[in-house]
């Protein structure tokens, strides 16, 4: 028989993994202020940077499926970066609806400044390499597996 304390568990803020979850991303992008502040950057516009330094220019589609945003989200956070001179946006005469984004000089050149986030963050998070990339690991096989459920 259940005592009416066991009824509740499920609810309990204790037993919650999407709690720390929210609360330990919402913490690392308060800690990625000060050096993202230093390239006039937010977090989600840092995290756009680093998918087009890596691949270069894309359609906004395309964007949104690697950095898991929608278009209501990455429209004006792209439209920011363009004000900033980082991207441009242009849509092909062939296809009106498609929108693609570039980086510019000037947005090509923020890589070689955005070096130190990495070295800046380093020590924030306070776990051996190893928990580190076994926490990766874990969040990435989450993300996977919520895909595949949508």
């Amino acid at each position: 028989m259940t005592n009416a304390a066991d009824k509740y568990s499920s609810i309990r803020l204790d037993n919650q993994l999407c709690f720390p979850l929210y609360a330990c991303a919402k913490e690392v992008v308060r800690l990625y202020r000060k050096p993202l502040g230093k390239l006039g950057l937010t977090y989600t516009q840092y995290i756009v940077m680093m998918v087009f330094w890596e691949y270069g220019g894309m359609t906004e589609k395309e964007l949104g499926k690697i950095v898991h945003l929608d278009s209501g989200t990455l429209a004006p956070l792209l439209k920011r970066l363009e004000k900033q001179g980082l991207v441009i946006r242009t849509r092909p005469e062939s296809n009106e609806n498609k929108l693609y984004i570039a980086l510019t000089e000037k947005g090509e050149k923020l890589k070689e400044e955005a070096l130190h986030v990495p070295e800046e963050m380093s020590g924030c998070i306070r776990l051996s390499g190893e928990e580190l990339t076994s926490l990766k690991n874990l969040l990435d096989k989450m993300m996977v597996m919520m895909e595949e459920t949508k």
